[in-house]
């Protein structure tokens, strides 16, 4: 088979099933389906370095790709050991979602509020990332009249902020041992 396409699907067809069950030897088997796969990925990128019999190479492979993906789990594992660690009862009662959604909440009141011609000078500068050269071309006007609506817009947007209502404090969480009222 001097063909690339016709020995790679003889490889693949032949070989598959067992590196497949390597895989799920050693992984979950949505793992195992994405080693196996990436297995061949690299048969196919490096065809001319697998000699036969094929089955120890990609064996080899897969293991190797076993390995890697062992260790980032470990090290990601290690990662969130080392976070929790650090993390007290008073991080936990900071990271209130509540309080989050009631941000959001006034944010979107904020932006509503907005005339249209501000959410479009705002939109294609920061939704867009367009410049102020690129969005006065947008706009239809001149860079220095651009930089003057922006201006403008942003300061009204900052003023709608901060009408808004303030968010409520968490309530920090009880400590360990108390009653909850």
């Amino acid at each position: 088979m001097d063909d690339p396409e016709s020995r790679f699907t003889g490889l693949y067809d032949e070989y598959h099933r067992r590196v497949l069950a390597y895989a799920l030897a050693h992984a979950e088997p949505h793992t195992a389906e994405d080693i196996a796969g990436e297995t061949f990925l690299i048969a196919w990128r490096r065809l001319d370095q697998v000699r036969d019999p094929a089955l120890p190479w990609l064996l080899g492979v897969a293991r190797n790709l076993l390995r890697k993906q062992y260790d980032r789990g470990r090290r990601g594992r290690a990662l969130a050991e080392r976070i929790r660690a650090l993390t007290t009862s008073a991080d936990l009662a900071a990271w209130d979602v509540a309080e989050h959604v009631v941000e959001r909440a006034a944010a979107l009141e904020a932006i509503a509020a907005l005339p249209e011609r501000d959410l479009e000078i705002l939109t294609l500068v920061t939704w867009h990332g367009l410049d102020s050269r690129q969005a006065a071309t947008v706009v239809g006007c001149s860079v220095p009249a651009f930089a003057v609506r922006l201006h403008r817009a942003r300061r009204r947007l900052a003023r709608a902020l901060d009408a808004a209502p303030a968010p409520v404090p968490a309530r920090p969480a009880p400590a360990a041992g108390e009653a909850a009222r």
